[in-house]
């Protein structure tokens, strides 16, 4: 007897893939588990511009945003701005997942949260990798950042390549047919896996297996992993089709 999930997405205001690329993998799992099935239900924070001062002002509305999807029994909850949690410091993903946790039980709704930057690290660990290189589209400040909170939770970052778009929506028009080519100026000597956008904004999905293919080297993204930690929260198979050896059901 097939069950439905609630899946319930904490977005910024000005995000536009959250929305396509998790809807877009959790589809094609429906695929290939027909027991299972997906809707999705959004509560939205104000951001516009990605530094750190809007950032650190959108966090503080996520709260909000719990709550309001704990009124739809959501089954779980997910927190995709990476570079947002990454900005407040080490482990302020566990501080942040714990608090909105607490916000959805106050309000007799109780879900799992989950967060895209504890899932990077989640992912990333789930694979067995200790050195990764990465790509984002933030400004190299922010770039900074995510490095130092990536090496922070005990994994090495070889090399990372900034794209340098500050403004959110022109992230998200950021073509994904370039990142073959992109990929090829970044330094993967020594590297155990490729995180081809430390950026749920960022669009990937349709570049992941053909970069993974083409590198010969694991590849994920902040959306892959934040659906393989949704996955493993719903204690669901971690099976989506050609989505990178994340969600190629090994772990």
């Amino acid at each position: 007897m097939e069950k439905n999930y609630r899946v319930g997405l904490i977005v910024p205001s000005s995000n536009t893939t959250m929305e396509t690329e998790i809807p877009a993998m959790l589809q094609q799992k429906m695929m290939v588990d027909r027991e299972s099935s997906f809707t999705f239900h959004s509560s939205r924070m104000r951001m516009k511009q990605v530094v750190k001062e809007e950032l650190a002002k959108m966090d503080a509305d996520s709260d909000r945003c719990a709550v309001e999807l704990s009124d739809a029994r959501c089954d779980v909850l997910a927190y995709a701005c990476l570079v947002a949690i990454m900005c407040m410091g080490a482990g302020y993903h566990k501080r942040s997942e714990d608090r909105l946790h607490s916000a959805t039980v106050e309000n007799g709704g109780e879900a799992p949260v989950i967060s895209s930057a504890g899932a990077l690290i989640e992912g990333i660990n789930a694979i067995g990798a200790k050195k990764v290189s990465i790509v984002t589209p933030y400004m190299k400040p922010l770039t900074q950042m995510v490095v130092d909170y990536i090496e922070q939770s005990g994994i090495e970052v070889i090399d990372a390549i900034s794209l340098e778009v500050p403004n959110n929506l022109d992230v998200g028009r950021l073509d994904p047919n370039n990142l073959p080519d992109i990929v090829k100026r970044l330094n993967i000597e020594g590297a155990d896996a490729v995180v081809l956008s430390a950026c749920v904004q960022m669009p990937s999905l349709p570049a992941v297996q053909k970069v993974e293919d083409q590198l010969g080297l694991p590849v994920l993204t902040a959306a892959t992993s934040t659906v393989y930690r949704i996955l493993k929260t719903l204690n669901l198979d971690t099976r989506v089709p050609s989505a990178g050896s994340l969600l190629s059901g090994k772990y």
